[in-house]
């Protein structure tokens, strides 16, 4: 029987012009969403996709079941503590979503239902709760719900006495934000609709309209992102503002909502800091100085400004600074040295200084919600590769550690001890050492012959961590070794690791990756027939990047929601997030920065070439990466590639940057992706 023809999208050259330099791009007619011949290109994709691969079909849902049966699907978070009150989130069998409940004093009070997403979910192929916030009266709960998977979020208050909503909706929203110590009065963050970017902090009074709600803060920097919180000891209401590089925070009291905020200390390129409240003390977590991998500063509540800092925790050249997190006895300091995540607790008496002890070659540890200020006992997570994740109380005073809850893995077949993982170090072209994490089961072979699949992202100083996935069994069980390539532009290895991936250097992010690749082979780990890559967003950069320079260096890679077209995009401010990015990527209106990005965005570098088989996924909502930038991709590589490797576009045409919202349906795509590359190792029954 003759195979379906794929999809060949209409070409309709469009000229790109800017620094006296031209470029062509004869799919740019597919940004337009709403065109009925838009959707009918990318619903022919869907069906040819689904046509190529309909003999996985029943091995997909094999897998989706065998991935759903290790899950338990009753299940429940660990309670902690709020004001009087212990929060717990629960799944029910056979359903999607959380149900939200508290119960007041103690555990064993009657419990008392705050949000049945699955209710709030009934009608809606997307569906998303995020940003609760409880009025310090417990009486009232701000929340958020976005319907289309395009991070705008709608804010509800439900009265939790008598469950009813009240009539305000404030749109437009990041879906958070904070009560005032007088109940009645909210703060929250409001959205551009069309760029996304959230760029003001308005003040809603219960029972009025959001149409006069306040504007206490606009951020006019266009490459800023601004957003609220309250601080843990609940005496002030903050408001941040971000770009990659710099930081900015004004404060005012929570007892004071009707006050003006003031500046915590002006902006200042370059320098990020954070703020922590004690007491009568702020302390700073920043880079200023030249402290790269970060320090601690202190100063007193009412002398904030940068010139009345003194000094804490010093600069560390080879320790990161990660976060600090306040207790009424205690601090504690999340560090990353040498790749490795510690948490060094200190008594702020002094009387006691000491890390929390781990172990493991390779693993995961860090704070939990640790929301109680007035306690000794601090929670984290640890995991490992081969290890399920755990939640520990840990008491700060006794160094007694009580494991609250120990992920489950159902099905009868998980035991760690079949299981192996490993770091190595991979020596970049440059020379620099390059650290990549392993997992396999104990009887896959490690001569050569094993399906390797290897991950990367290495952007925006993203630390991509080697954590515990009970889906990734279903490679492991079938012989697939499974790796983390720790490449530059991610934190890894600090501060300075981000640096020397980024703006003119991104180019150190997609050499290290394609140096671990062949490292791997080098090792005997796996073989060219045999690997294959996953990156998802700034990983499907890296990964249309590193096919473009080395197409014969996978077998098979797998591209979600990829960000691809780099110069097109941040020269379009009108794109969601793209003047927040500059940052990161550069801007092109610069010629300097231009030619660099121009050098290795992958849809400008696409050429006559086989390429490796490709699987491309992306969601029509995606208010990160614009579906047609994966839908160029794959166009223009259909129209150049050579070969007969397989490409395949697959969209979710409900969904957005995150995929599928139901817990088991976003199984089912991740199902979807093993059974690819499952299938080009002849694994499918």
């Amino acid at each position: 029987m003759p195979q379906p023809m794929p999809p060949i999208a209409t070409k309709n050259p469009h000229i790109l012009e800017i620094h006296g330099k031209k470029r062509v791009d004869e799919y740019y007619w597919l940004r337009e969403r709403e065109s009925p011949e838009v959707i009918e290109y990318l619903e022919a994709e869907n069906a040819y996709f689904r046509q190529m691969t309909a003999h996985t079909e029943k091995f997909r849902e094999e897998l989706f079941q065998e991935m759903k049966a290790r899950i338990r699907e009753d299940d429940t978070s660990v309670p902690y503590k709020l004001n009087g009150y212990w929060y717990i989130t629960r799944f029910e069998v056979g359903k999607e979503y959380p149900v939200y409940t508290r119960k007041k004093g103690s555990l064993e009070s009657e419990e008392e239902i705050l949000f049945d997403a699955n209710q709030l979910a009934a009608g809606h192929d997307y569906f998303d709760l995020r940003g609760i916030s409880v009025s310090p009266d417990n009486k009232l709960a701000a929340f958020g719900t976005d319907t289309v998977s395009r991070r705008l979020y709608d804010i509800r208050i439900r009265n939790l006495e008598t469950g009813e909503d009240f009539e305000d909706v404030l749109p437009h929203t990041t879906g958070g934000g904070v009560w005032a110590t007088d109940n009645r009065t909210f703060f929250y963050t409001r959205k551009d609709p069309e760029t996304l970017r959230a760029d003001a902090i308005f003040k809603h009074r219960l029972g009025t309209p959001a149409s006069e709600d306040e504007l206490v803060y606009l951020e006019e920097d266009e490459t800023f992102n601004t957003y609220v919180y309250k601080s843990k000891s609940r005496k002030y209401i903050i408001i941040g503002s971000f770009s990659t590089l710099t930081s900015e925070y004004r404060i005012l009291p929570a007892d004071e909502p009707e006050g003006e905020f003031r500046i915590f200390t002006p902006r200042q390129r370059g320098v990020e800091y954070s703020i922590y409240h004690y007491a009568d003390r702020f302390f700073i977590l920043t880079n200023r100085d030249g402290a790269t991998n970060f320090k601690v500063m202190q100063t007193t509540e009412d002398q904030t400004g940068s010139e009345y800092w003194k000094p804490f925790i010093p600069h560390r050249d080879a320790v990161l600074v990660e976060d600090l997190d306040i207790f009424r006895e205690y601090y504690v300091v999340t560090e990353r040295d040498n790749g490795l995540s510690k948490m060094r607790i200190v008594r702020w008496d002094g009387g006691a200084d000491y890390y929390l002890p781990f172990d493991n070659e390779t693993y995961v540890a860090y704070p939990y919600v640790n929301l109680d200020f007035d306690t000794e006992n601090l929670r984290y997570v640890y995991n490992a590769m081969t290890s399920p994740y755990s939640i520990v109380e840990f008491n700060m005073a006794t160094r007694q550690k009580t494991i609250l809850k120990e992920q489950e893995v159902l099905g009868g077949k998980f035991q760690k001890e079949n299981y192996e993982s490993r770091r190595v170090w991979a020596t970049a072209r440059d020379g620099v050492k390059v650290p990549v994490s392993l997992v396999y089961h104990r009887e896959t072979p490690l001569d050569g012959s094993s399906p390797l699949l290897l991950y990367g992202y290495g952007s925006y100083g993203s630390t991509s961590d080697p954590y515990f996935s009970t889906v990734r069994l279903s490679l492991l069980d079938r012989g697939f070794i499974y790796a983390i390539a720790h490449i530059r532009g991610g934190e890894y290895l600090g501060r300075p690791w981000y640096e020397e991936g980024k703006l003119l250097k991104k180019m150190n992010t997609f050499t290290d990756f394609e140096d671990c690749a062949r490292f791997l082979i080098a090792e005997k780990y796996t073989t060219p027939p045999h690997i294959y890559a996953y990156g998802g967003s700034a990983g499907g950069l890296l990964i249309g990047a590193v096919i473009n320079a080395a197409p014969d260096l996978f077998n098979g890679v797998i591209a979600a929601v990829p960000f691809v077209d780099v110069v097109t995009t941040m020269l379009d401010e009108s794109i969601p997030l793209t003047t927040g990015e500059y940052d990161e990527w550069g801007n092109p209106a610069d010629p300097q920065y231009y030619e660099y990005m121009v050098g290795y965005s992958p849809y400008d570098n696409v050429r006559e070439q086989e390429y490796p088989h490709m699987l491309v996924t992306t969601g029509l909502h995606d208010s990160q990466v614009q579906y047609w930038e994966p839908a160029k991709w794959v166009a223009r590589l259909r129209s150049k590639k050579l070969g007969d490797r397989q490409l395949f576009l697959y969209t979710n045409m409900d969904a957005g940057h995150g995929g599928a919202s139901g817990r088991f349906e976003a199984l089912r795509e991740t199902a979807m992706e093993y059974a690819f590359l499952l299938d080009l190792e002849g694994k499918v029954p």
